[in-house]
């Protein structure tokens, strides 16, 4: 008979509950779960030790085991029936060690995106994976449904990926607007450090040291959407802060203002000329008092695209504050051109 053999990855999906769980009788445990003899069990939990999956303590005839500073939980739920504040409370809250701050906004997220993958994914099933490292807590939930851009496509024509995560990007984007008020992946996105979307074999990534916004990235999954995220544990950033920071005045908690990340419609050989592009930068813009233009990244713009954005669009939605950020001496020339004629100055 063969016998087992120590996985160590496989292992620590579910290491931190079992030592939480086990904690004086943790290599019996193990061995039972694995297959593994007591001998091996024992030793796979020294290499555990050794690399701060775990903390060893008591004696060598006695010996207790707690989390050590590496953590992790994976579960995979069915999505038929799940409520997305039972796998946070039961699977996971109680496995890691957080800042209070950390803590929070890890279970906004969490519950944000596991709630995406029950509401709109059309799925069967979400896998949840969540991990803890001396600097990080990363979040990863994959569902096994029609995809987030296949699902914008059917609900608003949208067939460009890069278009339809323009529209992700400025936020209160939501196919089920009686419920759901679009606030979910764009505030998930704002919180996180690092922010990755995969679907329909398509990616996009953000960091929050990088201010031009999102940027394609190389696809992980080719069904469902999967959404990775990664916050540090020494973040300055409060959730309160975060969702008063998109208000008008920065104080309350109304969603009054966007960014609009024009990088999003440019390629290597695809730069912002047209009208047609200008249009839809500009979709659904009249939905906030206040969207700054994100230049981050470009250096040139048409004449055109400009004038549609900057002339047409805020004559017919004055109401609507349009604020050009980090524009390059070209991209600003052509903007002030617009907007001194406009003005008559």
């Amino acid at each position: 008979m063969a016998r087992a053999r120590i996985d160590l990855p496989a292992i620590t999906q579910w290491i931190t509950a079992a030592a939480r769980q086990h904690p004086d009788d943790l290599p019996e445990h193990v061995a039972e779960r694995t297959g593994l003899s007591r001998a091996s069990a024992l030793k796979a939990l020294k290499r555990l030790v050794e690399t701060q999956w775990l903390v060893r303590e008591g004696t060598a005839r006695k010996p207790r085991h707690q989390p050590g500073l590496l953590r992790q939980a994976v579960h995979r739920y069915p999505l038929s029936g799940l409520e997305e504040d039972v796998p946070w409370g039961r699977d996971f809250a109680p496995n890691f060690s957080l800042p209070p701050q950390v803590a929070r906004i890890a279970q906004h997220i969490f519950t944000e995106l596991l709630n995406n993958a029950i509401d709109h994914s059309e799925g069967t099933s979400v896998t949840a994976s969540m991990r803890q490292t001396p600097a990080h807590v990363q979040i990863l939930v994959s569902d096994d449904g029609r995809g987030v851009f296949q699902k914008i496509l059917e609900a608003f024509d949208i067939a460009d990926p890069a278009v339809a995560m323009l529209e992700l990007s400025k936020g209160k984007l939501t196919s089920q607007p009686r419920r759901h008020t679009g606030r979910g992946l764009f505030f998930a996105s704002k919180l996180a450090d690092v922010f990755d979307l995969h679907a329909n074999d398509t990616a996009y990534q953000q960091r929050q040291w990088d201010s031009a916004g999102s940027l394609r990235g190389r696809p992980a999954c080719k069904q469902g959407t999967s959404v990775f995220v990664s916050i540090s544990l020494d973040t300055t950033r409060t959730l309160d802060e975060v969702l008063r920071a998109y208000s008008l005045d920065g104080a309350g908690y109304g969603f009054e203002r966007t960014v609009l990340p024009l990088r999003l419609l440019t390629t290597p050989v695809t730069w912002l000329e047209s009208r047609a592009q200008a249009r839809r930068a500009a979709a659904r813009l009249q939905q906030f008092k206040r969207a700054e233009v994100d230049f981050g990244g470009i250096e040139d713009i048409g004449h055109a695209f400009a004038d549609e954005l900057f002339r047409v669009f805020k004559g017919e939605h004055p109401e609507v504050d349009l604020v050009p950020l980090n524009m390059g001496p070209r991209v600003a020339a052509v903007v002030e051109s617009i907007r001194s004629a406009t003005t008559g100055a």
